[in-house]
């Protein structure tokens, strides 16, 4: 059993810190985006150094006080919160935001883990770099939830995940020793590697304290296109084929259901869309082109070359910025929609790609064998990470249907599973899927989980009760 972050524990720790380090957390540090969980009032520490972390972890462990770590706070499945049980210490690293190096020879940048993925970008362009994970939360996300998380974003289908650009990482552990990864090597295997594993364990293995970046080559040119496909099926043999003609050079596939647009039309008007016949299914494309390849002519050569295949029937093609920033704003403000609509269940799902077409129809059916709902599909095409978001039909509201989310989400996810494809893509487990972890994960995976947790954390102080729920 863990112990609370009460007034005892707080007046020691702040006698190990400098003054104004701790301070009770305020409303922004408790809740969620979707309003899901707020944590109970709680103490709240943001230290400046690695030395400072120390100290309070090392607290933390003598007095069996959980620690939940805090970045931006824009995180979808509860790993930021914590609803139930003694009250944590919640720990922001938004005062350690520095830059520690930049090496545009190397194509490497180290940096600290209260940085925002926005300044780690505008760093990595000052330099003539690209830094290309992107998520709409860019502006407020901080590097350590990024990687503690290993989010995808938009560009995973050329670059890959968080992890494919982490390097190494330092952390301090649930001891209080500090693990220095912070290595610039390309090639390093002198045992197991511990970096990796420390990405995506959202915090519960070690706090993640700052980070080596792989920096890219910036694309000469950018070349943005919205074509209108037949289905899914269809986008996916045009991905391929803009594969085959780009080599490679395709950052973006997005997919995008038509009542995804026409949840647009119902509750944000003012959003313009580029056909105005709203289609069932359409593509978002963005190709990063080398020098001496303008984006004009390679995008006339796909959409010739899949008409006469018969994969697309309409396009547009961004000419100016203004044209892909329009573009781009109408894919962003799709989960906008969204949410003023009111989703009943939610789903952050990934498939092997030959299967989504498939998968599709059945999980249609399997859902609308429950309630005739509304079902909207768009996301990562181009990496099989779909986001899959059931809705109450029109004229109806989603608290009328809170009994029924569990038997929807329940039907999804044994598909997507029967499919051999993941309930969890790019948000991760938190709290919210703990219990979907356990239900769906390879049992040597969990045994092995739950070994490094007990081996690496064996009070349970980091993150209690995200992704191991026990």
């Amino acid at each position: 059993m863990l112990n609370p972050a009460d007034a005892a524990f707080a007046a020691s720790l702040a006698a190990r810190l400098p003054e104004g380090t701790l301070a009770p957390a305020g409303p922004r540090d408790l809740d969620e985006p979707r309003g899901r969980g707020v944590t109970p009032a709680a103490l709240l520490a943001r230290p400046r150094s690695v030395e400072e972390v120390v100290r309070i972890v090392r607290a933390c462990a003598a007095a069996r006080v959980g620690i939940v770590p805090r970045g931006g706070g824009t995180g979808l499945v509860l790993g930021q919160v914590m609803p139930e049980g003694q009250a944590p210490l919640i720990l922001s690293l938004d005062r350690m935001a520095a830059c520690r190096g930049l090496w545009p020879e190397e194509g490497l940048m180290i940096a600290e883990a209260g940085m925002t993925l926005a300044a780690a970008q505008a760093a990595a362009e000052a330099a003539g770099l690209l830094l290309p994970l992107s998520l709409a939360s860019e502006g407020s996300a901080q590097l350590g939830g990024v990687l503690a998380t290993n989010a995808g974003g938009t560009a995973v289908l050329r670059y890959g995940t968080a992890r494919a650009l982490c390097l190494g990482v330092e952390a301090v552990l649930a001891d209080g020793s500090v693990f220095n990864g912070l290595k610039r090597l390309r090639k390093d295997n002198t045992g197991y590697d511990l970096s990796g594993l420390l990405v995506g364990s959202e915090g519960t293995l070690g706090i993640l304290t700052a980070a080596v970046l792989r920096l890219h080559p910036r694309p000469a040119a950018r070349a943005t296109t919205m074509l209108v496909v037949a289905d899914p099926g269809a986008a996916l043999a045009l991905l391929r084929l803009v594969q085959d003609r780009t080599g490679g050079a395709a950052a973006t596939f997005e997919l995008i259901g038509g009542q995804g647009l026409r949840f647009l039309d119902e509750v944000m008007p003012e959003v313009r869309q580029p056909f105005a016949a709203r289609p069932d299914w359409s593509v978002l494309i963005e190709l990063g082109l080398p020098p001496g390849l303008e984006a004009e002519p390679v995008l006339a050569g796909i959409y010739a070359a899949a008409e006469d295949a018969g994969l697309v029937s309409d396009a547009i093609m961004a000419t100016t910025g203004a044209q892909r920033e329009a573009l781009w704003a109408l894919r962003e403000m799709i989960p906008v929609a969204n949410r003023r609509i009111g989703a009943v269940a939610s789903h952050d799902i990934s498939l092997p790609l030959s299967e989504i077409a498939a998968f599709l129809p059945r999980a249609q059916a399997a859902v609308r064998s429950i309630y005739p709902f509304r079902i909207n599909v768009f996301g990562h095409l181009g990496d099989g990470n779909l986001h899959y978001n059931i809705f109450p039909p029109a004229g109806e509201d989603r608290a009328g249907h809170a009994g029924r989310a569990e038997a929807v989400t329940r039907a999804v996810h044994d598909l997507v599973h029967d499919h051999g494809g993941s309930v969890s893509a790019e948000h991760g487990i938190g709290r919210l899927k703990a219990g979907e972890l356990v239900r769906y994960a390879d049992p040597a995976k969990l045994m092995a989980m739950r070994a490094i947790k007990q081996a690496l954390d064996p009070q349970g102080i980091l993150n209690p009760g995200a992704v191991l729920a026990v």
